[in-house]
């Protein structure tokens, strides 16, 4: 068994067929046959059912594509820190609020101490930048709340409140604070679905026995900010985001009784994952575990908490 066969197996499980496998490896179809094959018969297992001209992969076979896309790891962080190397890569995933507020300075401050690895972001919601860390397609994620796998690392970093927002002169601020069931009866305006904003609303509306209906759900701040500007109803947002508006009077916050909206950013990993110098210098700026200036190879130095502002 060789890193060639790993690299192999784990094409064929990604792309679900030794055809298309074979296409992105620049390898003939029967020779990544021949490999999986050997890899079969070195340990003795099927690591995958061919069933109607398809493959799946069995409970051996996941067991191994996790194992080897470990191994894989480890070995492209060699390659790229060692002399002479590639100079190193860390791919970095965010949720959309984390990604718009907070990331740009921490990849800044990074970037200045780290000049020589490239930094590679998606931003994307909660549940997706958990899927990509379960599938090692991410070193580390930013995430709104902690990860629900429990594959998963989490270090908080800020405590972030959320807030209810309507438009200046809403019937609604004449009556606060607000019994929670009231909102059952408004209309919401909502982040997407599996976004952490929106997990944090629904578990606090359904330990309540109520039921989340949306009139609005959008992954856009603003679009959420606009449309309770107009009156169209009330927006679950950060307090952090919406501080603008309320300064100029464009927005309203309601107090809403006995429902705090508080939820934890969280710099998340995959507990089987090594952490090279890079990624866990990374991980102390979002953390806040330095003060002063981004420490890189060889320097001192430390920073400030960020705060999302």
């Amino acid at each position: 068994m060789t890193l060639r066969h790993l690299r192999i197996f784990t094409a064929v499980c990604q792309c679900g067929s030794a055809t298309e496998a074979a296409r992105r490896l620049y390898m003939t179809q029967p020779a990544v046959s021949l490999a999986i094959s050997e890899l079969e018969s070195h340990y003795g297992v099927r690591l995958f059912d061919r069933i109607s001209r398809r493959l799946h992969i069995t409970e051996p076979g996941r067991q191994l594509l996790a194992r080897a896309g470990q191994i894989l790891d480890l070995i492209d962080q060699l390659e790229e820190e060692m002399p002479g190397g590639r100079g190193g890569r860390l791919r970095i995933g965010a949720s959309i609020t984390v990604g718009s507020e907070f990331l740009p300075g921490c990849v800044e401050r990074f970037s200045a101490a780290w000049p020589e690895v490239e930094v590679q972001v998606r931003v994307d919601s909660s549940e997706t930048i958990e899927g990509l860390l379960l599938e090692n397609r991410l070193d580390m994620g930013l995430m709104d709340g902690p990860a629900r796998d429990g594959q998963l690392a989490a270090h908080p970093f800020l405590e972030d409140e959320l807030g209810l927002f309507c438009r200046p002169g809403h019937p609604l601020l004449a009556r606060q604070p607000l019994p929670p069931g009231e909102l059952a009866r408004q209309p919401l305006l909502l982040r997407e679905a599996g976004s952490g904003a929106r997990k944090v609303f629904e578990s606090a509306l359904i330990t309540r026995g109520m039921e989340v209906s949306p009139a609005w759900e959008s992954s856009s701040t603003r679009a959420l900010k606009e449309a309770a500007r107009q009156g169209l109803g009330i927006a679950v947002l950060p307090v952090r985001l919406a501080a603008e508006e309320m300064a100029s009077g464009a927005l309203c916050r309601l107090a809403v009784e006995g429902m705090p909206l508080v939820r934890s950013l969280c710099a998340v990993y995959h507990k089987n994952k090594y952490l090279t110098p890079a990624a866990t210098a990374f991980l102390e700026i979002c953390t806040g575990a330095k003060s002063g200036p981004a420490k890189g190879p060889g320097r001192q130095g430390g920073g400030g908490r960020d705060q999302l502002e």
